[in-house]
């Protein structure tokens, strides 16, 4: 198979995507995304359950056949050359792809021969990945009697043995404690400063996603916003007004003339501020007294941007 002809005049993007569509059936999991992944950029692909974020990687991976659009990785067209694109590739899904009767260093030999990789190569760069995440003695130790937080890390290192161009990490540290989590993204952030690795993440542990270069957020499968994400937070106001109340509806009713609209989480109100200067919020609590049960200000995050995009609302009060 004979590779396309690379444009010497420009840099391709390490990841584009236009006019993107998936159908199952009756069922558009994407609708028309576009996407373009400068090479080396941590980018943040978000989005509520069911939006479409999986099935956007699988197509970006050559797992699944678009229904329309196109895919590039770097100048490789998905569609016509899979083969070459998977080369370019690293994937780790939310599902394991170790087999755990083997050992590790097992698992990374046949990761190994299936990137036909020399056999003193996988072993070099076995060690290197195993010795970055402290893992050397584990070597001959089946899967099996490794940690979540092993299996998980073997899961990386088994992604980028063949030093892919662009990794795809789909929930990496899904249901793992703090100090594994953290492990894990110190080994990202040092392979990224090696390499120059072009990283597309999914993740629902937002703080994860706020180091990410740029963010998209995606809700049945379109994309309804992206950008750095303190700019994201930014657009969002200045300050988040938490309240709860016995009736939110009566709540509501009384803030939403001053504040717009809220979201509602249980027991309590959820209310964007867009000025630094908090001496209405102060008069507001004041005039809510009798109402109000708790009353909480509190400067946003990515998590409550995610939280207004989730419910369909615009950033932009």
């Amino acid at each position: 198979m004979i590779a396309p002809a690379i444009d010497q005049t420009t840099t391709p993007a390490a990841i584009s995507a236009a006019g993107l569509v998936k159908r199952y059936g009756a069922l558009t999991a994407v609708d028309g995304l576009d996407l373009e992944i400068p090479a080396g950029q941590f980018f943040g692909l978000l989005g509520p359950n069911g939006s479409g974020k999986t099935t956007t990687i699988h197509m970006l991976a050559t797992l699944v056949r678009p229904s329309t659009g196109r895919v590039r990785i770097g100048d490789i067209d998905v569609s016509q050359h899979p083969v070459l694109a998977r080369r370019q590739i690293g994937l780790v899904f939310q599902e394991s792809a170790l087999d755990r009767t083997l050992t590790v260093r097992e698992n990374l030999r046949f990761a190994g021969w299936l990137y036909n990789l020399p056999a003193a190569v996988s072993e070099r760069r076995s060690a290197e990945l195993l010795e970055l995440f402290d893992m050397t003695d584990r070597r001959d130790k089946p899967v099996v009697t490794l940690s979540g937080g092993m299996r998980r890390a073997l899961d990386i290192v088994r992604g980028v043995l063949h030093e892919p161009r662009v990794l795809f990490l789909d929930e990496p540290t899904i249901g793992l404690d703090l100090p594994n989590r953290r492990r894990i993204w110190r080994f990202i952030e040092r392979l990224r400063a090696r390499t120059g690795m072009t990283v597309l993440l999914t993740t629902h542990y937002l703080e994860e996603a706020s180091p990410c270069d740029r963010v998209c957020f995606i809700r049945k499968g379109k994309l309804v916003d992206e950008g750095e994400p303190a700019a994201l937070v930014d657009k969002l106001g200045r300050h988040i007004l938490e309240v709860e109340a016995d009736d939110l509806d009566t709540l509501k009713a009384r803030l939403a003339p001053k504040l717009g609209d809220c979201l509602i989480d249980g027991d309590t109100a959820f209310f964007r501020h867009g000025e630094e200067d908090l001496s209405e919020l102060a008069q507001l609590q004041t005039d809510t007294a009798e109402l109000a049960t708790a009353w909480r200000v509190r400067r946003p995050n990515l998590n409550d941007v995610f939280m207004w995009i989730s419910a369909g609302k615009e950033l932009r009060a």
